[in-house]
């Protein structure tokens, strides 16, 4: 079942099921948010709940696709509890993308990056059989609601940035339940929006780099993440696809379980607040600025991976940077 959300054309908002190619509005909820707080309250799963809450109307979802009328699948009434996440190095020949960004710039020999240590953990530990916690990723923090654009929506680069890439990924998508539970609601698309330059430059700018906004669907995949998942990344510049190439993800192709992942960003209690909505990036090893690609405004990138439904497609925005008397200050009080 693919879970989606979609703005009609009076400006209100409708939370659509399919399966297959035939898309119904979902009786008796205003959003798919509503639906999962719903679920999470009554202990019930998702395609159950919506099996019984019955159907509407057919929706032409491809149209609003073209239209640009899909809203992210999930959003909170207060963008302030919608937090935005993500692990990296998780995924085999991630390794050798982000060691090459963080190598030292002269040519001494050095044993091993802290990005190849990384990733050699995950490898060693990632996948406990056990059943037990394994070895940590590596985590970042994003943003909150506020920096979620919805399928077709610009991603907007700041004038400070020195570079707007993609990173195409599979991202878990989740609520806490009123006594603190995280429950999954299933798996979208999503395209990872970083500054790849300022991270290259100083390993320790990655929190900086990370800090832009991301965008997700269009549809939710509900249930367990395929094994080996194989979509396609795109950058589309006029008329040209100026990158293409494959990308890679689900456990097969990682260093580490999903579980794993999950139980180390849900460990923090702070992370487990009732109400809030949780979307977490599982890393990627496809990107177009390894290949030497450097992005330009108007450029389109397109993610593609057919067990998720619709494709994600998000031109890329610069910002035009401030007047110089307009430069920010803190004001004292």
């Amino acid at each position: 079942m693919l879970l989606s959300q979609i703005r009609t054309e009076a400006g209100g908002v409708e939370a659509v099921a399919r399966e297959g190619t035939e898309a119904f509005v979902i009786a008796g909820v205003a959003s798919i948010y509503e639906l999962a707080m719903e679920c999470a309250a009554r202990g019930e799963d998702i395609a159950t709940r919506v099996n019984a809450l019955g159907f509407g109307r057919a929706v032409d979802i491809e149209r609003a696709h073209r239209k640009n009328r899909m809203l992210p699948p999930i959003l909170h009434p207060d963008p302030a509890h919608l937090h935005l996440t993500g692990t990296g190095l998780t995924h085999l020949g991630s390794a050798s993308t982000r060691d090459a960004m963080h190598a030292k710039a002269n040519d001494e020999e050095v044993s091993l990056t802290d990005s190849m240590r990384m990733f050699n953990l995950g490898l060693e530990g990632g996948k406990p059989a056990n059943g037990r916690p394994g070895v940590q990723p590596e985590w970042f923090y994003k943003g909150n609601g506020d920096a979620l654009v919805a399928p077709g929506g610009a991603l907007v680069s700041p004038p400070f940035a020195e570079d707007a890439g993609e990173e195409p990924e599979i991202a878990g998508i989740y609520v806490i339940g009123p006594d603190g539970t995280p429950f999954r609601i299933g798996f979208a698309l999503a395209n990872e929006f970083s500054d790849h330059v300022m991270e290259k430059r100083n390993y320790l700018y990655l929190a900086h780099s990370k800090l832009r906004p991301a965008s997700i669907g269009p549809e939710i995949r509900v249930g367990p993440m395929p094994d080996d998942i194989r979509g396609t990344s795109r950058i589309r510049r006029g008329d040209k696809i100026v990158f293409e190439a494959p990308f890679l993800s689900g456990e097969a192709n990682m260093s580490h379980a999903i579980a794993n992942l999950e139980y180390h960003h849900f460990k923090y209690g702070l992370f487990r607040r009732p109400g809030d909505v949780h979307v977490h990036m599982f890393g990627t090893a496809t990107l177009s600025f390894a290949q030497g690609i450097t992005t330009r405004a108007g450029d389109v990138f397109e993610i593609d991976a057919p067990e998720f439904g619709l494709p994600l497609t998000n031109p890329l925005q610069i910002e035009t940077p401030p007047a110089r008397d307009a430069a920010l200050r803190v004001v004292a009080l």
